[in-house]
């Protein structure tokens, strides 16, 4: 893949001709792909771990023991009311002030250390937090019905969460955990910050060997937008097979008149 791009851009230069800015997108153009590919990467691997974690956040904040919904209440309002950058800083230069984390060998030199995993670890925190809030709005605006019909059949409270809310409450939460994941890919432009060369560090260290400001940003604001677009897109096709039975009732509505 590596090879096409090169060849890619060598072609591509020698289209622009030397003309100016597109003879450096081409030039460039490896460098900035590798830094969509990574940011694409923070996103998918950082959301997948997100919901991993804000799944039983959200179970403890829909219980009445204080013991469970306390501290879950207290996670969400700590994530969501902290800027995201102070949280990237927290992990990657925060953690190397304890000592005994900075001894626990693999750990602090192949994970705690690296500013991919702090950036992952970070972002993941970070998106379970709202995420979990979505999810708890979702569980709670499941139809009664639909819970009551569950327990008619005699279900366990756990199949009854496995086979019926948590399904309803994904397709109930799916427009809205689109709009944190536009928000996520617009967050990840952080990561910059830590050393990290995705799109926007990439963009960075391509500015400070051309000196051209207003076309990389202008490029780098572009790629964001069309990534954004290619989300959406995906997401309104996974709300469309999800959620198809919300469509049913328009359309008999739609025959009946």
């Amino acid at each position: 893949m590596s090879e096409l791009v090169v060849l890619l851009s060598e072609w591509l230069q020698t289209l622009a001709g030397g003309a100016e800015p597109w003879a450096s997108y081409a030039r460039y153009l490896p460098r900035i792909l590798d830094g969509v590919w990574l940011t694409l990467e923070l996103i998918v691997v950082s959301g997948l771990i997100g919901l991993a974690i804000a799944l039983p956040i959200a179970l403890m904040r829909i219980t009445h023991n204080p013991w469970l919904w306390m501290p879950a209440y207290g996670y969400i309002f700590f994530f969501r009311g902290t800027p995201l950058l102070v949280q990237i800083f927290l992990v990657y230069y925060g953690l190397s002030q304890f000592e005994s984390l900075r001894e626990t060998g693999w750990l602090w030199t192949e994970v705690l250390s690296q500013p991919y995993w702090c950036a992952i670890i970070a972002f993941s925190l970070n998106t379970a937090a709202y995420s979990a809030e979505l999810l708890r709005g979702a569980i709670l605006a499941v139809p009664r019905g639909e819970i009551e019909a569950a327990r008619s059949l005699g279900l366990p409270r756990a199949t009854q969460y496995r086979k019926i809310i948590l399904p309803r409450a994904f397709g109930i939460i799916l427009p809205a955990y689109g709009n944190e994941v536009i928000l996520m890919l617009k967050g990840s432009a952080l990561a910059s910050t830590i050393t990290l060369l995705d799109l926007m560090g990439a963009t960075r260290n391509v500015i400070a060997r051309t000196y051209m400001n207003m076309e990389f940003f202008l490029l780098a604001g572009f790629l964001y937008l069309l990534m954004a677009a290619v989300l959406i897109g995906l997401f309104r096709v996974a709300e469309h097979f999800i959620n198809a039975h919300r469509r049913v009732p328009r359309r008999k509505a739609a025959g009946l008149k």
